[in-house]
């Protein structure tokens, strides 16, 4: 027998087969239960195929979070880029320019990726309240902002230690600056940990529930909270076709993300492994 279809081998595709069919049997209840008419779900199971496909479900769901969605949009994109381009520059620094103290400054910044959401929700509302942020997007914006730099400041910091010091003295002789060196050397071999951040800020803002319940309310709150609310809804009949549907429209951008630039993600993280 070859080793292609060795016994141990076909062990261990048919393990991961049936992994992955466990992990994606809620998925495809979902989306089979989004596509059903209330009259269908009563009366199949939650494997059954609908028997009339239908986007009634999708239209309600869309109609009711449509407007928390873009809430969501609105807070994660600039809360996304504003986290990577201050934890870029934090890493480059700490990395490439070091000052004394640096080292104590990197362990107190890194301090922050250890903190419980609970922790900073006191002091996030009374600076909130303060700067007149409270119960709005950019309110959002800010606290997400501030709480993911802790973790995009650690992973440029890891991979930029990993770039040849060499390099960037070379650069220095030649007369290029600090802007120069980042901009022109630094950026262009940071794709990787770029979308490192970039996915992982994305998931983490998009999937927050705490912060979007406690610092914004009515029209400003974000799509995880929507959903919630219109799950655990118990006026009228149960509509699960709707409830999922507006499941799926809530993890559809990560799904995207992930899809579009997960082949970064192991590559980006495991760039600055070997030192740092």
């Amino acid at each position: 027998m070859t080793r292609a279809f060795s016994p141990s081998r076909l062990a261990i595709h048919a393990t991961l087969l049936l992994a992955a069919a466990l992990y994606l049997v809620p998925l495809v209840v979902m989306l089979l239960t989004s596509f059903k008419t209330p009259e269908d779900i009563r009366t199949g199971n939650l494997l059954s195929w609908p028997e009339t496909f239908t986007l009634i479900g999708w239209v309600k769901a869309w109609a009711t979070v449509d407007g928390y969605f873009w809430n969501s949009l609105k807070m994660a994109v600039p809360a996304v880029l504003i986290s990577t381009v201050i934890g870029a520059l934090n890493g480059y620094v700490l990395s490439m320019w070091r000052f004394r103290g640096s080292q104590l400054f990197f362990g107190l910044l890194l301090f922050g990726c250890f903190l419980p959401f609970q922790t900073v929700l006191l002091p996030a509302s009374f600076t909130l309240g303060k700067f007149g942020l409270a119960n709005t997007t950019a309110g959002l914006v800010l606290v997400h902002v501030v709480y993911g730099i802790a973790f995009t400041t650690l992973f440029f910091r890891n991979f930029y230690v990993s770039v040849p010091d060499a390099l960037v003295r070379a650069a220095r002789l030649d007369g290029a600056g600090f802007f120069t060196i980042f901009g022109r050397i630094l950026l262009p071999m940071s794709i990787p940990i770029i979308m490192v951040c970039l996915i992982w800020q994305f998931t983490q803002i998009w999937n927050d529930f705490l912060f979007g319940v406690v610092f914004a309310s009515g029209d400003a709150q974000p799509i995880t909270v929507a959903l919630n609310n219109l799950v655990n809804t118990s006026t009228g009949a149960k509509e699960y076709n709707v409830d999922m549907a507006a499941a799926m429209i809530a993890g559809l951008p990560t799904l995207v993300v992930y899809i579009l630039a997960g082949k970064y993600f192991l590559r980006g993280l495991t760039a600055g492994a070997v030192k740092g």
